[in-house]
């Protein structure tokens, strides 16, 4: 299942901090990290996707940011999935 995480940092935290925390971050088992991108504003100011079987070790990778970020969660599919899934739901004519 993947999950896209986004992160806007806090008015209490700078730059800085976040990427001083994130040279020593490991990613908790569980998880694959699919892509990660920091952005050059602060609404969301990085972007996470990730992989994993159930939200556990998402919520351990979100847990040690939420003093420097605001942090939403969401569940995501691809597009190729996405289409998949609604040519099921479509009622055949």
């Amino acid at each position: 299942m993947l999950f896209v995480t986004l992160l806007s940092l806090k008015p209490t935290a700078t730059p800085a901090q976040a990427l001083q925390r994130r040279t020593e971050w490991k990613q908790p088992q569980g998880m694959k990290s699919i892509a990660e991108y920091w952005l050059q504003t602060n609404t969301p100011s990085v972007i996470s996707i990730d992989e994993a079987d159930n939200i556990a070790p998402i919520m351990a990778a979100t847990m040690p940011w939420m003093d420097i970020f605001d942090i939403t969660v969401v569940p995501a599919v691809s597009a190729e999935e996405g289409l998949k899934l609604a040519s099921q739901m479509m009622p055949q004519t």
